[in-house]
């Protein structure tokens, strides 16, 4: 069986059998975002522990079997993860974990819709919990930077 019907199968199997689909009652990170263009809607669920891992996460939606199979992966690859470690996944983590390097532009909004929600949503965990610490971090500015510039 070669590689491209591999990654073929597991992009079915994660889209029919998704793993951390659900919901979290009171999460401490929350977020929301669609891709219009083809109809993806996301909520992602996350708890955050004391050691600043994250212990849960879940998420809840609808999308295409690409959109699916990247937030399903995307959710086994942060759960028990330092927030400092789950900052750095980026795009190709994430695309070559399901052999995607080649997606064409509309394509590639689906499979990175969940990874610009995970990066926005720490940015805004990161940010309130500034504030109240009342600093700035440089780690904060370059995360904000990578959620927006994503595709």
């Amino acid at each position: 069986m070669s590689n491209s019907n591999i990654y073929h199968e597991m992009i079915i199997d994660y889209s029919r059998n998704p793993i951390n689909f659900g919901t979290l009652v009171k999460p401490d990170i929350f977020m929301h975002d669609s891709n219009p263009l083809c109809g993806d809607s996301i909520d992602l669920y996350m708890n955050v522990n004391n050691e600043q891992s994250i212990s849960e996460v879940k998420f809840n939606g609808k999308g295409c079997a690409i959109c699916i199979a990247c937030t399903s992966v995307l959710t086994e690859m942060t759960k028990g993860k330092k927030i400092d470690d789950v900052i750095k996944i980026n795009k190709t983590d994430v695309l070559s974990e399901l052999g995607l390097q080649k997606l064409n532009p509309v394509r590639i909004k689906c499979a990175l819709l969940s990874l610009k929600i995970l990066k926005f949503s720490i940015y805004s965990y990161l940010s309130d919990k500034m504030k109240t610490e009342d600093t700035k971090s440089e780690k904060l500015v370059k995360l904000k930077e990578d959620a927006s510039h994503l595709y």
